[in-house]
């Protein structure tokens, strides 16, 4: 009886509490001097809260509208401003850029101390390319590569050989090496070390094969923004040789090449590219030099 009369007291209270929600009452604005009614307005609680919730709600709606889709937003303390946001979209570009060439180096880096240490190199898969048909490219030697060939050969019979590469020297160390021609055409931009161009470009029709300029080690074999598909052969008395742009390498790292033979087909990737052609660069020592000095194109 008591958890009865309990329970019927709180829905006693509560209907009370409804019936003073529901309870209306009437706003009324009178003119002072003359008492008449000027407005009014009949309300009861619940209609209030109803109301005030309503408003509550649409001017939270128009605030988040207000600051997520105008520039107000950059009033918010700690917000970054335009200038910061387009900074640290930048800086983000860059670091991952960054962080992809450190990757590059540090492969090119593990390749030559592999090839140094007698290491057998894993295969480094090379990105995608457009597919080309190449099958009927014929790379045997044309029979001017064949009397070059043939003519160094008879000459370097009355010079003398540094050590077992076969590589003839003078006495500066470069003068005396027989470089083989990588590709014929012709010089659409010369070597300029002031302006960054370590190289030479060589214009050439797509699908004609690059060939190796001295016998050598491949130390690198791989895509790079700039070079797209390019190749690093490492060769004797400190020389490397670069063919950047290419459409596709036939050779990997660690692969041993020999003077003339095909490495790769010319093409027009990579950044740097305007259109399909060879750039070629020598380096001796750690310093580029001039491959015109020492090819002849």
């Amino acid at each position: 009886m008591e958890q009865a009369s309990k329970k019927e007291i709180r829905r006693e209270k509560r209907r009370k509490a409804m019936k003073k929600l529901r309870l209306k009452y009437r706003l009324v604005i009178l003119d002072e001097g003359s008492f008449a009614e000027k407005f009014s307005l009949r309300l009861s609680p619940l209609n209030l809260f109803i109301w005030l919730g309503m408003f509550a709600l649409l001017l939270i709606g128009l605030t988040t509208m207000l600051i997520a889709y105008t520039p107000l937003r950059e009033f918010i303390p700690g917000y970054p401003d335009g200038s910061e946001r387009e900074a640290l979209i930048d800086n983000r570009i860059k670091v991952d850029s960054l962080e992809a060439e450190l990757v590059k180096y540090e492969r090119y880096v593990k390749n030559i101390q592999g090839i140094l240490n007698g290491d057998r190199i894993s295969d480094t898969l090379v990105e995608d390319s457009p597919e080309k048909n190449y099958a009927n490219i014929n790379f045997e030697l044309s029979p001017a590569d064949s009397v070059l060939r043939q003519k160094i050969e008879a000459e370097e019979k009355y010079e003398i050989r540094s050590g077992q590469n076969n590589i003839v020297l003078s006495n500066d160390n470069m003068y005396g090496i027989f470089f083989f021609t990588p590709l014929q055409g012709e010089i659409t931009q010369s070597f300029n070390k002031r302006e960054g161009h370590f190289g030479i470009d060589i214009s050439a029709p797509s699908a004609d094969g690059i060939k190796a300029t001295l016998d050598g080690t491949v130390v690198f074999a791989d895509w790079s923004s700039d070079g797209g598909h390019e190749i690093h052969i490492q060769h004797s008395n400190n020389l490397v040789s670069v063919y950047k742009h290419n459409a596709v390498l036939l050779k990997k790292t660690g692969d041993v090449v020999k003077a003339g033979d095909v490495i790769a087909i010319a093409g027009n990737s990579g950044e740097l590219s305007d259109g399909p052609h060879l750039h070629f660069e020598l380096w001796h020592r750690g310093k580029p030099i001039d491959p015109q000095n020492y090819l002849i194109f």
